[in-house]
């Protein structure tokens, strides 16, 4: 698309949404003018470190940020931050990240890009590993790289400010890191640069750092953090309250059923194209009593999955939720787990390992806290008892919570 396809002052307005903050917006709304009158597409940054295999859809948000700059006809310039995360960013927390080595950083990465082109267009996406020139700076560059931050500002941070009243350790080379974000908007001369609310800091020293080069400084646009499932926290795997962007459609369309029913209104904001004036409409028609929020999720849910799998896929998944969930019937399909006779003599096992053994906890820990919790049910019979055996029988259906069942293949 080109840039003067439509007004800068248009540009800006779609760009608002979902939005925290743009600083400065008034400097944004100056580059989108220059670009649409010469023609010259922003470039666009957004770094994403792989510091763990997993993404979220809190990891969606500035990707569907950057996709919507490319369908502006600007340029998406897409960071793997291969050295920045062997550091770990500090944002946000209270202690130092475990050091990662090289070689886990690319492992971490190797279904990061799949995943970025399910949204993004590869053809117009300027791919960069921040490798490249932090793997050959010389120690000359970093001095000067470090020159360029006081130690006051660099307590400034929040988290760091918490540390160091807490008198908890910070590691100098976690200092490092809001450094080597901003430089990386200097290799690649970002005009704008994505991400959460959390990255503000890391974003101005970017514009710092540029102003040094003598460069006009990049934009920042901050998106608000996505909570997660339990309504409460920040979506995070280590609170267990994420829907993986890598899931099914069937595992993506349940999770989004079973948020708390504020979250309906900003997931639809930041995770779909719906326009606002519906989304407003439909949240006005949910508190009048007129709309009940579970077709307002339904909609929400299909709209998530068609933008990342597909209409067709959407509308299996809608399936398989009303089938399995709103009319109570098992799934069509599921996965077999044999148990062998030697672990059920006689066809009694404990609860505790059939969980684990069906692969539906990942300790037996977690399998009593499912079973406490009257998350396991044995062929629609609720699993109350940790210590005392079952009796499994071939062709019998194993479930944890609402979605998740296995077929258990016994012969004794």
């Amino acid at each position: 698309m080109d840039v003067r396809r439509i007004s800068p002052e248009e540009a800006l307005e779609a760009i608002r949404r979902g939005t925290e903050e743009i600083f400065p917006e008034e400097e944004l709304l100056e580059k989108l003018k220059e670009s649409h009158r010469t023609g010259r597409p922003l470039r666009v940054k957004l770094g994403i470190d792989p510091t763990a295999r997993d993404l979220h859809l809190g990891h969606l948000i500035p990707v569907l940020k950057l996709k919507l700059f490319q369908d502006l006809g600007h340029q998406a310039v897409l960071i793997i931050g291969d050295y920045t995360a062997t550091v770990g960013d500090p944002t946000g927390r209270n202690e130092a990240r475990p050091p990662l080595s090289h070689e886990e950083v690319l492992e971490n990465a190797r279904d990061y890009t799949r995943l970025l082109f399910q949204i993004l267009d590869p053809e117009r996406t300027e791919v960069r590993w921040n490798g490249q020139w932090f793997g050959s700076m010389s120690f000359r560059d970093v001095l000067w790289l470090l020159s360029q931050m006081t130690l006051a500002r660099m307590l400034e941070r929040e988290d760091f400010q918490k540390r160091y009243k807490g008198q908890l350790p910070i590691s100098l080379h976690e200092m490092v890191y809001p450094l080597m974000q901003g430089y990386d908007s200097v290799m690649v001369r970002a005009d704008v640069e994505l991400g959460g609310i959390d990255q503000k800091f890391n974003i101005a020293v970017g514009r710092d750092l540029q102003r040094a080069k003598g460069m006009a400084p990049q934009v920042g646009v901050c998106n608000p953090l996505l909570l997660g499932t339990d309504g409460r926290e920040k979506m995070s795997k280590s609170l267990g309250n994420t829907i993986p962007w890598d899931g099914t459609p069937e595992d993506q369309y349940g999770k989004l059923m079973s948020i708390p029913d504020p979250l309906i209104w900003p997931y639809l904001e930041l995770l779909t194209e719906v326009p606002m004036d519906q989304v407003r409409a439909w949240q006005a028609a949910v508190e009048e009593g007129s709309l009940h929020p579970k077709e307002a999720k339904m909609r929400l849910a299909r709209e998530v999955v068609k933008r990342l799998h597909g209409e067709e896929a959407a509308r299996a998944a809608e399936a398989h939720f009303e089938q399995v969930f709103s009319r109570r019937e098992l799934p069509d399909e599921m996965p077999e787990v044999h148990v062998a006779a030697q672990d059920a003599p006689g066809g009694e096992i404990w609860p505790v390992a059939l969980v684990v053994q069906a692969g539906l906890a990942s300790s037996n820990s977690e399998a009593r806290r499912l079973i406490r919790q009257g998350a396991v049910r044995l062929d629609g019979e609720t699993v109350t008892d940790a210590n005392e055996n079952v009796i499994v029988r071939d062709g019998m259906v194993l479930q944890v919570g609402r979605r998740r069942f296995v077929r258990l293949r016994y012969q004794g």
